[in-house]
């Protein structure tokens, strides 16, 4: 939105431009002709688009409207909306919020069809040096909001720029990090190559939630609300230029947002306006659905994809479904969430636990999983969006919607803070996958991006940057690494003091017993040892019997599998 001020209307080659004195912007307003029209494109269009159809922030079109009352939209435009980045106009009169009001609710109509989408798909560029990558599993990606820009990052290093409009709802990268998709709110994704840079994009729909791929990474799943659909596309036929198209799957419904799992073929998403919660087979395109209580405006899935953790705005409740058993299994009265996937997990002493803040509250919530409990509330000082976290990082780090940077011991919930800019607002922290660099936005028109060692709490780097808010790391925002992190965290807690990843210690490594065993031998072995060894054909137990809980041994597991794989360290 425009920044606040007295306004006066100029001309010039017959374009319309409200002029923001205070703030010396030019707005243009294209064909604007009544007063209800430039107090849209005055204060509006800049986020929302100038035909309405959303950029920075949602469309505003009549079918997105029908469950908000003309006293609902006042208010918004009035007061602004929590958890957003919508702002507050209350130096507008109520005259002229009435008039955007009407305005914005006169019809229009959408469409967008699958030859449209094919008709779309720009392939320019790709012709860029390779990324000089040393740990790919650092490998992070940042957006620049305040003039459309994307960072490439390794570190303190800026391996790469480029330009991309609108971005809105989280990057997504295939299994190898080689590329990452980049999707706009008005419908358009990005797609970049780390060996051949940026090379095209694809308009899927005309007003775009966010994307999903597959877990083998061959096809890109668009959450669109307008048409509402999902986009089925695949990845290779994109890279090659021709038709990209697989499906496109009318839905009955606002999708939310849509989620991969990363254990089987299947992906998960709900609706604004309805108590759904669907699940599509990525494979052959099917959609199943499950039956809930409230529609689910924020939601994540547990680290095992064994259930969906969400909560509805228009309600006091947190929320847990059994995927497999089609049914809630845990329910606790609070204030929503304020964000998709806004919680962090970790494991201690032989449980796991997820935090989370909520909306309009100034503590966040530590929650034990699996045996779902609610465990109590910690005071961070103000509402924010996102806790973070890694499992080579002994902390939480949490926005507070201030100045403030909030770490909380993950061991005994202690807490201490750091202002990285006094009187600057902080958000949005990003973790290496390594753990040990941090990357924290100070989200101004002349803000920065800094990165800080994540252990020692030392500055490294400041950037200068405008608006800079979502950033992606590969390990952080894959979610196959999930349940890797949390056996990670069983494995130094239980299992450190004999084996190692990938050298022999008192016992063997991982990586030998991970190729020397199927994963049902490891899972009898590590719950029953002086059983096992028998059908296993050893001459005596060595291991000692160590009570693991089933999610600790599936979590183990993940991060043996992965050893298989590691760098010797």
């Amino acid at each position: 939105m425009p920044v606040h001020g007295k306004s006066l209307f100029v001309t010039a080659g017959g374009i319309l431009f409200i002029v923001i004195c205070t703030s010396f912007i030019t707005v243009p307003v294209l064909n604007a002709s009544t007063k209800d029209e430039l107090l849209y494109q005055a204060y509006c269009s800049s986020c929302h688009h100038p035909q309405r159809m959303g950029t920075t922030a949602s469309a505003l079109l009549p079918a997105l409207l029908k469950n908000l009352s003309d006293k609902d939209l006042a208010d918004i435009i009035k007061n602004g909306l929590p958890a957003t980045q919508m702002p507050s106009f209350d130096y507008l009169n109520d005259e002229e919020i009435n008039m955007i009001v009407a305005f914005i609710r006169k019809p229009m109509s959408v469409e967008w069809k699958e030859d449209d989408i094919k008709k779309s798909l720009e392939i320019t560029g790709g012709d860029a040096e390779p990324l000089k990558i040393k740990d790919i599993k650092n490998l992070i990606v940042v957006v620049e909001r305040g003039i459309n820009r994307v960072w490439v990052m390794e570190g303190d290093s800026i391996l790469d720029k480029f330009d991309f409009s609108n971005i809105h709802g989280g990057l997504k990268f295939t299994p190898d990090a080689k590329k990452f998709f980049i999707p706009a709110r008005d419908g358009w994704v990005g797609m970049y190559d780390t060996d051949r840079g940026f090379y095209g994009r694809i308009r899927v729909c005309v007003n775009l939630r966010n994307i999903s791929l597959s877990r083998d990474g061959s096809r890109l799943f668009a959450a669109c609300i307008l048409p509402e659909a999902i986009v089925a596309i695949d990845v290779e036929s994109i890279k090659k230029g021709s038709d990209p198209v697989l499906k496109v799957i009318p839905v009955k419904g606002k999708i939310n947002a849509i989620y991969e799992l990363h254990s089987r073929d299947e992906a998960i998403f709900t609706f604004r306006d309805k108590p759904l919660i669907g699940i599509i087979n990525t494979k052959s395109l099917s959609i199943d659905y499950i039956k809930i209580m409230n529609p689910f405006d924020d939601f994540f899935i547990d680290p095992l994809d064994s259930y969906v953790i969400g909560s509805s705005r228009n309600g006091k409740l947190l929320q847990v479904y059994s995927i497999e058993d089609r049914k809630q299994i845990f329910e606790y009265p609070i204030e929503s969430m304020p964000h998709l996937f806004s919680a962090s997990y970790w494991y201690d002493k032989g449980s796991f636990y997820f935090a989370t803040a909520h909306i309009g509250k100034t503590y966040l919530t530590i929650w034990r999983m699996y045996d779902w409990a609610f465990l109590g509330k910690i005071d961070v000082g103000g509402s924010g969006f996102f806790v973070r976290t890694n499992s080579n990082n002994p902390y939480l780090w949490v926005d507070n919607g201030s100045d403030e940077l909030v770490l909380i011991d993950k061991r005994e919930l202690s807490q201490k803070r750091i202002v990285p800019v006094k009187g600057k607002k902080m958000m949005h922290t990003e973790i290496s996958g390594d753990g040990g660099t941090a990357y924290l936005s100070i989200y101004e028109n002349d803000g920065s991006l800094i990165v800080y060692d994540a252990l020692t709490l030392k500055e490294q780097k400041r950037f200068p940057a405008s608006l800079p808010v979502g950033k992606y790391n590969f390990v952080n925002k894959n979610r196959r690494y999930d349940p890797i992190q949390l056996g990670g965290e069983v494995f130094r807690q239980k299992c450190w003091g004999c084996h190692h990843p990938t050298y022999e210690a008192f016992g063997p490594s991982f990586r030998w017993i991970y190729e020397n065993s199927n994963e049902n031998m490891i899972r009898a072995y590590i719950t029953n040892p002086q059983t096992a060894y028998k059908t296993l054909g050893y001459a005596k137990a060595t291991m000692p019997e160590i009570k693991t809980g089933a999610e600790e041994v599936e979590f183990l597991l993940s991060f043996i599998k992965e050893s298989a794989n590691a760098k010797d360290n």
